[in-house]
């Protein structure tokens, strides 16, 4: 089946101006042209998952390029290609941590926010974290650290 490039541009969530881009860097080689209208076929898709994944990993066009490059040269650059897709690998990997580490202050502001409501005010929850200097994240109480302090202070 043949697919037009607003079509292709559609199914990846892209502009089809962007496919034009990529075809302008040489990222498409193989796309076809009749009557100079881009036309995709169905075996094109794996080239543009493969295309889609890299540039949504934020792999860098200059990179991309290379990696078309060298896939056309066939067998010869199976290593180098390896290579490519492994060092990308270890970026996706660490941001993949650095995500991580966000999502546990986002996670502690979630939860701080939710006792907050609970309490109808944040200063039962604010002596619950950093109050010292740090950009370390804050960590969410065990639960019997919190009903604990809690106790404490009512008891006063």
């Amino acid at each position: 089946m043949s697919y037009s490039i607003s079509q292709v541009a559609k199914m990846m969530g892209v502009t089809p101006s962007t496919l034009r881009y990529y075809d302008q860097e040489g990222l498409l080689p193989h796309i076809k042209r009749v009557n100079g209208m881009r036309v995709f076929e169905d075996e094109d898709f794996r080239w543009l998952r493969v295309l889609n994944c890299l540039k949504n990993t934020k792999m860098p066009i200059k990179k991309i390029r290379k990696y078309v490059e060298l896939a056309q040269k066939g067998d010869e650059t199976l290593q180098e290609r390896y290579q490519l897709i492994q060092e990308q690998k270890e970026y996706i990997l660490s941001q993949i941590q650095e995500y991580q580490y966000y999502l546990q202050e986002i996670e502690y502001k979630e939860w701080y926010y939710q006792q907050a409501i609970q309490a109808g005010s944040e200063e039962s929850v604010k002596k619950h974290g950093s109050n010292h200097a740090t950009l370390e994240v804050d960590r969410i109480p065990e639960e019997h650290d919190f009903i604990q302090q809690d106790k404490v202070k009512t008891k006063k």
